[in-house]
């Protein structure tokens, strides 16, 4: 696909900086070559070491029921885990839980692993699970991952290591979602602790967020909020060791910074690497680039309860107007696949079929004059400290400009940008969402439902009656062709009335160091830092 000159010309300034790293990586000569794997070539694995991982945001919470980010994610997942896990091939795999049964259309029993204990020392059974399960459903709660687990109508503890989880309704994807981290299992004595300090002034969450206890391979050292997390190694992990002492997760908003610390060996792995940046520190002897296809979307969201966007005419017009080719190529420099709908290819309910809003300028002259905003209208564009979201905004900027819409560019800080966007303060945004479960409806009910307005996902604010019917349908139906069908109605249903622009499916760009191995990345954009080893020099 040929690339844009415009588009190029339009974004020199704002890569100028990084592109000026990439120029100097030098093109030195190496056997590797991209799609190898990036261990290809490198020594014998030894115990120990300090892992350093710049990172471009800080966590929001290290609550796992307190927070809906990928940032905050990636730094729980190792701290915590869950009943159950799902692997490279999307299949669920045993976890804390050994085993499980469907007992009947609505109860799964589950077969509990034996002698593990969290950080603190306290056992973990089947009182654990139900403590876990019961709090992350409690509204006192406000966990903006509860609609992952609303459906669960009971949890019943048969002894201490057997669990059973009735639901309301056949949920088809109920292993998937215990397979989200939203279900992580938390130290009954940090849930205890943590109920005792809510007041009005104390939020849900704070006590386990500041002091996070879990079962995982790593555990909780620090957090100076802005700066780093540190985690040390558990050594008394039920399973498998890690092999690194300590992993330190560095906020370095500044990618030419988080790459020079890589070629210099300050840090040993940098997310995100930008687009342009991949061929020079491929080409060079001090890292590699980890490529890897996601379920995530990029999307320009609309504030459906605000003026001009409460209007479908209005939002499919700006949609019409954004050029994902441009995006696609501009930004992206091609890593990642345009965007049908609000699913990506490989997620279930996929719509291959799918007729996405094209880019066609005349056709959205003619359909801001239906809505009475012939002579366009001002408004504003959010976005935060991600590279490519900013360039997106600049793009945007300029198309609408062609029909006389002016907006403003506003960049924040990514913990403000989420609490202003759920609250609901914005007129359009540009935000990801990611797939854990590899599910349609993690894929769609959070970011649509209308009971999910706000921090949970739908910053759109979008609501439709149909479509809620049929995103709860799509819950309560066991068989898949059945589910297909349903979202491919839903699909069709958000493509027609717009509530967000549906971008890119973006692929993880992460740079590794020569001096480590063992490191990987999920679709959902989690790490796996329990393989990773420093190699021998």
């Amino acid at each position: 696909m040929k690339k844009n000159g415009k588009v190029k010309w339009l974004l020199v300034l704002a890569l100028a900086l990084s592109m000026i790293l990439a120029a100097c990586s030098g093109g030195g000569s190496s056997s590797w070559e991209p799609g190898d794997d990036i261990d290809k070539g490198k020594g014998k694995g030894v115990e120990g070491g300090d892992l350093v991982l710049a990172v471009l945001s800080d966590a929001s919470s290290l609550d796992p029921a307190g927070s809906n980010d990928v940032p905050s994610s990636v730094v729980q997942a190792n701290i915590y885990e869950t009943l159950v896990n799902r692997d490279d091939d999307n299949s669920i795999v045993p976890g804390l839980a050994e085993s499980w049964e469907a007992i009947d259309d609505t109860t799964y029993e589950f077969k509990l692993r034996e002698g593990v204990k969290f950080h603190d020392g306290e056992p973990f059974n089947a009182e654990a699970v139900k403590a876990n399960l019961d709090r992350i459903r409690d509204k006192e709660v406000a966990s903006p991952r509860f609609f992952l687990f609303e459906m669960i109508t009971d949890v019943i503890v048969k002894d201490e290591h057997t669990v059973q989880i009735k639901t309301e309704y056949p949920f088809a994807p109920l292993l998937a979602h215990l397979s989200h981290n939203g279900g992580a299992m938390v130290s009954p004595k940090s849930i205890k602790a943590d109920y005792a300090a809510m007041t009005g002034d104390v939020k849900a969450g704070s006590v386990i967020s500041l002091n996070p206890v879990g079962t995982g391979y790593f555990k909780f050292v620090s957090w100076t909020p802005g700066d780093e997390i540190k985690l040390a190694r558990n050594d008394d992990y039920w399973g498998d060791k890690a092999h690194v002492d300590t992993v330190t997760f560095k906020v370095i908003p500044e990618s030419a910074v988080r790459n020079a610390d890589l070629q210099t060996g300050h840090v040993h792995i940098a997310d995100p690497i930008q687009p342009n940046e991949v061929a020079g520190i491929n080409s060079d002897s001090y890292a590699r680039v980890n490529q890897k296809a996601s379920s995530s979307l990029a999307y320009l969201g609309f504030n459906t309860e605000k003026e001009p966007f409460n209007d479908p005419k209005v939002r499919k017009a700006i949609s019409m107007l954004i050029n994902k080719e441009d995006i696609s190529e501009g930004v992206y420099d091609g890593f990642g696949v345009l965007a049908k709908g609000p699913l990506a290819p490989g997620i279930f309910g996929f719509n291959d079929k799918a007729k996405p809003i094209e880019y066609n300028v005349e056709e959205a002259k003619k359909l801001l004059k239906e809505a009475g905003y012939e002579n366009g209208f001002k408004s504003s564009i959010w976005t935060n400290d991600n590279p490519q979201r900013q360039q997106i905004a600049v793009l945007v900027q300029n198309e609408l400009k062609k029909v006389n819409v002016e907006v403003d560019i506003e960049v924040m800080e990514f913990g403000a940008y989420l609490e202003k966007t759920a609250n609901g303060e914005h007129d359009m945004f540009i935000l990801g969402w990611s797939n854990p479960t590899g599910d349609a409806d993690y894929g769609m009910y959070a970011l649509f439902h209308s009971s999910q307005k706000g921090n949970p996902g739908n910053r759109s604010f979008y609501e439709n009656k149909e479509v809620d019917s049929l995103l709860e349908q799509g819950r309560r139906e066991s068989d898949p062709d059945e589910r297909i069908k349903i979202y491919n109605k839903i699909q069709e249903h958000l493509i027609e009335d717009a509530p967000m622009a549906y971008l890119i499916h973006t692929e993880y760009l992460t740079g590794v160091s020569n001096k480590i191995k063992g490191f990987a990345i999920g679709t959902d954009g989690i790490y796996k830092l329990k393989n990773v080893q420093f190699v021998e020099e």
